[in-house]
């Protein structure tokens, strides 16, 4: 749970935050899913609902027990693990990604070793030399955990801003 404001840019907390998330997402740029797996933490939940289109006035934006992304460790292990095979086929050859983040703001919570972090993410897929790139625009809240190892992912909400997902599939990590 967040308390108060947005901690300042010249927040060491919010400063070990932003470069963590500058290099995860080089990481995941670099395919490098071995060594991601190793910045989270063992009991993360990594989420990613199904939005939908709804009116003003009716209190929700995704859809109920739907989501895209609905992981823990093993799961994300599991794909990972999956990537490294050659039954990978979604993924063969590799597609050429890029992460770019901003609007990062972080938050104290009421555990002095936990940080949210907001951010904005959008990621530039393409895949082969006959389709045009594609683009997830997305929110995410992120919960970040301070351990003996370094800041380890404990929670990740993405929120992507469309409701029709237009890439070939979703073999990928935000």
């Amino acid at each position: 749970m967040r308390t108060g404001r947005t901690l300042p840019f010249s927040d060491p907390r919010h400063l070990e935050a932003s470069r963590w998330l500058v290099d995860e997402a080089w990481l995941l740029d670099a395919q490098a899913y071995e060594e991601w797996l190793d910045l989270l933490a063992d009991d993360i939940h990594y989420l990613m609902p199904v939005r939908v289109t709804t009116a003003l006035g009716a209190g929700y934006d995704t859809s109920p027990g739907m989501a895209h992304f609905d992981e823990d460790k093993y799961s994300l292990s599991r794909r990972v693990a999956r990537f490294l095979t050659e039954h990978a086929w979604t993924e063969d050859p590799p597609s050429r990604l890029r992460h770019h983040l901003s609007n990062v703001r972080t938050f104290a919570t009421a555990e002095e070793d936990h940080l949210i972090v907001d951010s904005a993410v959008l990621l530039f897929r393409n895949r082969g030399d006959v389709h045009e790139g594609s683009f997830i625009s997305a929110g995410r809240e992120d919960l970040l955990r301070n351990t003996a190892d370094g800041w380890k992912l404990a929670r990740r909400t993405i929120m992507v801003d469309d409701s029709v997902m237009r890439m070939q599939n979703l073999a990928i990590f935000l």
